[in-house]
């Protein structure tokens, strides 16, 4: 309403704007004028700015806006101050809460919480999680900023869940990772495995020594480090090398796929199991053959000395 006051619009000239469908009010004192497409990105600004000058896109909508996630959630969330008044418009979820002046930016012209703890709240969302952040320190972000936005904001939704998510990102993630593979394996009923096996020098995860199958998991954005990755690549080449075979799984496989997860383990140990049975097979036909062989040979040799 304050922009169109700016070009001379009074408030009548508003509402006659709006009864002629020409504009369309969208939350007290917004309207989006209908000669275009309400595409989401006018969907998220008229939602947040229905919320007043100090509200704050935040969660999956300013992932979004942040380019972090590809879709643009259906209820918009938004940040405003404690002492902000207004009730909820429909589309939209409001947090409040006072957020540090370093948590807040403005990005095409709208205001949404920085980088680093849009990745750090929109993880704990449904529809973010694990996947979210993963992505993010693969791509965008480093972990050191996100906990440091973290601990700024302790006290608000979703914190301890934020937590857990961080923790699983430091250098101690894999532990953590292999005990989830771990109570997977026991639920699925899934025997013969021995955690943190002795293979060519090195400890696998999880290994199947009766049907030479390894199993790694690795932790969010696992191994970014340069030194790390080439070191892992020359460890699983000597595993592979020793006639293993290792199948390879994330945090967030075992996280948001474990069904999958475990189909892939019985698939593995299943065929290995076959082609260990088949070989054991064939070696036991040439010995007997070999034996055949033999005894002919030997009956040969009698009856011409007869």
């Amino acid at each position: 309403m304050s922009q169109a006051r700016s070009f001379g619009l009074s408030e009548q000239a508003v509402r006659r704007r709006v009864r002629q469908g020409e504009w369309r009010r969208c939350a007290p004192c917004v309207y989006f004028i209908d000669d275009r497409p309400f595409t989401d990105s006018a969907r998220i600004r008229a939602a947040v700015w229905g919320h007043g000058p100090r509200a704050v896109a935040s969660g999956l909508a300013a992932a979004w806006w942040h380019d972090v996630t590809k879709y643009a959630p259906a209820v918009v969330e938004v940040t405003v101050p404690r002492d902000s008044h207004g009730r909820c418009h429909e589309g939209s979820r409001v947090r409040r809460r006072e957020l540090p002046a370093n948590d807040v930016v403005e990005r095409r012209g709208l205001q949404v919480t920085a980088l680093e703890l849009t990745v750090v709240e929109a993880a704990t969302r449904r529809g973010g999680g694990p996947k979210l952040m993963d992505s993010a320190l693969q791509r965008h972000v480093e972990l050191s900023p996100l906990w440091a936005a973290h601990l700024r904001n302790k006290g608000r939704y979703g914190a301890p869940a934020s937590r857990r998510l961080l923790q699983a990102a430091e250098s101690g993630a894999r532990s953590a990772a292999e005990r989830l593979l771990i109570r997977l394996l026991e639920g699925a009923g899934i025997e013969g495995w021995i955690a943190n096996h002795a293979v060519a020098g090195y400890l696998v995860d999880v290994g199947f020594p009766g049907c030479l199958v390894a199993i790694e998991v690795d932790g969010l954005a696992f191994h970014t480090d340069s030194d790390d990755f080439h070191h892992d690549r020359k460890r699983q080449n000597a595993i592979i090398l020793a006639g293993w075979q290792v199948l390879r799984f994330t945090w967030l496989d075992v996280t948001e796929y474990p069904d999958r997860v475990i189909a892939e383990i019985r698939r593995a140990i299943s065929a290995r199991s076959s082609a260990a049975t088949a070989v054991w097979c064939l070696g036991t036909s040439l010995t007997h053959m070999s034996r055949d062989i033999a005894d002919t040979h030997d009956a040969g040799l009698g009856s011409r000395v007869r």
